[in-house]
């Protein structure tokens, strides 16, 4: 892996850089998005249809689009039955954690009268997008359905495409089953979304999509946002590092290659203060590459957007990833949790030598569903709340009326809405 130093120059340059791998940078495929969606919107199901049968090669009907049960119980024929014990493992992991994440109706009353409050009620429909084929991720299956069943929602519609015989992956199939999917339609890329977010005979209208894509599921998503509730239009996988001399270098390079196997245009990034880790981990980089089954993939990524960062300082280098806000951020410090008191933004952060990021994609219970390309900044990992809705409750008794009902008055009139002030007024007329 190439060494850089550290400066505002290659700091600036590298955010640069990164920022191309956004969806939003990819505007030619825009059109053809647009189209896609609104000839689902216009025609629904034939739209489905077609477009399956040039993208799968499958003749999808209103018959054979939704997953039976049968197809369900072929699938766990298929995989490994001490595997589907670790997905079973992994959901309860994850079940756990979201259900702390729960928030509960408040009201606060005053002895006048006043009652204010916040009511939380889930959304009625979610609607959970899965990659198909080489991209298939039970993990993220999980990680999108159970936060959304743990919230309450009343029905998860899942959709995921299928090859060319109508068959989805199994393991697609078993994860959703374990997380609770009420039904799973055979129906992948931007069509999929469109579909779920107008709805079409077959395929349900939902709240909200979540689920990752390729950039055709991202700039849909992003194209229905308004006509649906999104959980984010995601872009490739990132990890950053930030290590001192204390940090074993195998470990680093491991880490970093966990990221960079996703694909071309996955970033892995490692900001150390130490030379010589910086030195020791190209090295074990360029060694375990030279080994792993997808070395093709992991060598593109790490020329295109992999860098090792050599800082000053510590706070050079905590500056610095605050400012890439990195999807995953592993801390390898001889004291991590005094390093993480400093980060701000960062979507997972892992500390110490022994939570890995893969620990957080399968296992640990925390969402892997995470903001990516700086939004770490201003959004949030997948949660409960994402699937919830908060209300305000208003409620005033006369005698606390009575008390601020002038201030209200002038404030309205101050705006010139008359109106909103009657409003107030005729409360308060003498008869």
């Amino acid at each position: 892996m190439r060494i850089i130093q550290l400066t505002d120059t290659t700091k600036k340059d590298i955010l640069t850089d990164l920022l191309k791998r956004s969806p939003s940078s990819y505007g030619e495929y825009e059109a053809t998005v647009a189209e896609i969606i609104e000839n689902v919107k216009t025609n629904g199901d034939e739209a489905v249809f077609a477009y399956t049968k040039q993208f799968d090669k499958f003749d999808l009907n209103a018959e054979n689009i939704c997953v039976t049960r049968e197809e369900i119980e072929e699938a766990y024929k298929q995989i490994d039955a001490d595997l589907i014990e670790v997905y079973k493992r992994s959901a309860e992991n994850v079940r756990v954690f979201h259900e702390k994440q729960l928030r509960n109706s408040w009201f606060d009353p005053k002895p006048d009268g006043t009652i204010l409050g916040q009511r939380m009620t889930p959304i009625s429909r979610a609607g959970v997008y899965v990659p198909g084929g080489k991209a298939a991720y039970p993990s993220s299956v999980l990680m999108n359905i159970i936060p959304a069943k743990v919230a309450g929602v009343e029905q998860i519609i899942m959709t995921t495409p299928c090859n060319a015989e109508g068959k989805v992956n199994p393991g697609t199939l078993v994860a959703a089953d374990i997380a609770g999917a009420d039904l799973i339609f055979k129906v992948g890329g931007a069509q999929a979304i469109a579909a779920l977010a107008f709805g079409t005979k077959s395929i349900p209208k939902v709240d909200k999509i979540t689920g990752p894509g390729n950039i055709f599921v991202a700039l849909a998503k992003k194209a229905v946002y308004g006509h649906v509730s999104i959980d984010s239009v995601a872009g490739p996988s990132e990890i950053l590092v930030l290590a001192d001399e204390t940090a074993n270098p195998r470990y680093v390079a491991a880490d970093l290659l966990s990221q960079a196997e996703h694909d071309e245009l996955a970033s892995a990034i490692l900001i150390t203060t130490s030379k010589e880790l910086a030195e020791q981990v190209s090295k074990e980089v360029d060694a375990f590459t030279a080994e792993l089954s997808r070395k093709e993939i992991i060598q593109k990524s790490l020329n295109n957007y992999g860098y090792i960062l050599l800082a000053e300082s510590m706070e050079d280098a905590v500056d610095a990833a605050n400012e890439i806000a990195s999807e995953h951020l592993e801390i390898l410090t001889k004291n991590p949790f005094d390093t993480m008191t400093r980060i701000k933004n960062a979507g997972a952060i892992f500390l110490g030598e022994y939570s890995s990021e893969p620990l957080g994609d399968y296992f640990a219970g925390p969402n892997h569903i995470l903001p990516t390309n700086g939004t770490a900044k201003f959004f949030s990992p997948l949660n409960v709340d994402d699937f919830m809705k908060k209300t305000s409750i208003i409620s005033y008794s006369r005698e606390a009326l009575e008390k601020v009902h002038k201030d209200i008055e002038a404030f309205a009139e101050s705006e010139g809405l008359t109106a909103h002030a009657n409003s107030i007024k005729v409360r308060f007329e003498r008869s």
